[in-house]
């Protein structure tokens, strides 16, 4: 379990509040006890909180491919990731770590969105394409790994926790009678839904793309 966070500011010329992403990261510093980090540039800001699981020394995140110009921050576990690495080692890509995270980097490089299909695994994660000012967002098949998003006017937050996004004091506080209808009927509000207004779940086996301050 680790814990993933993000700001994509849909403002232009407003580099997201390095602050705010820190606060989000304290917020899931308990899904992550191993190490923390983020990365920031003038649009976006995603943040790790990691438990180390494989390759503990060099697997830290948020994690980039060779030229720096994908960012990843992921949550989960890719089983088939050492097959799909000799797959793209043998397609040329070249590869400093031997965690299943970098294995996504090149995998998004080299089949684009078409990658998720090939993950065998439980996932949620952020990859942000710097080149083409592109974030995916994207969770596994079955929904083991929660991934939530709130879309305001000026940004847009994601986090592994409600509480995450929370930490945003502009985000409305209030609760959704819809999803409390969910809440009482099925024990638990069904993605999209959740229990507070303008707080989404991202459904299990969908990836969002946002490009051009729009969700695709």
């Amino acid at each position: 379990m680790c814990g993933i966070c993000g700001i994509i500011n849909l403002k232009d010329g407003i580099a997201p509040d390095p602050e705010l992403v820190k606060s989000m990261m304290g917020s899931l510093a308990h899904r992550g006890p191993d190490s923390s980090g983020y990365y920031r540039d003038r649009q976006v800001a995603i943040g790790h909180t990691r438990l180390a699981i494989i390759d503990l020394q060099s697997g830290s995140q948020p994690l980039s491919n060779e030229n720096e110009t994908i960012w990843i921050t992921f949550n989960g576990e890719i089983y088939n990731y050492i097959e799909l690495r000799d797959e793209l080692i043998s397609k040329g890509h070249i590869f400093t770590t031997k965690s299943d995270t970098e294995t996504i980097v090149h995998a998004w490089e080299e089949w684009g969105e078409n990658c998720f299909k090939r993950f065998n695994g439980q996932w949620a994660l952020a990859l942000w394409d710097s080149q083409n000012k592109t974030m995916i967002l994207s969770r596994d098949r079955h929904g083991i790994r929660p991934l939530y998003y709130t879309v305001t006017n000026t940004k847009i937050l994601f986090a592994s926790e409600i509480k995450a996004i929370f930490m945003d004091k502009s985000v409305e506080r209030s609760f959704s009678s819809k999803g409390f209808s969910e809440l009482f009927t099925f024990w638990s509000t069904v993605a999209p839904m959740t229990a507070y207004k303008g707080i989404m779940e991202l459904e299990p086996g969908h990836f969002a793309i946002i490009k051009e301050n729009k969700i695709i």
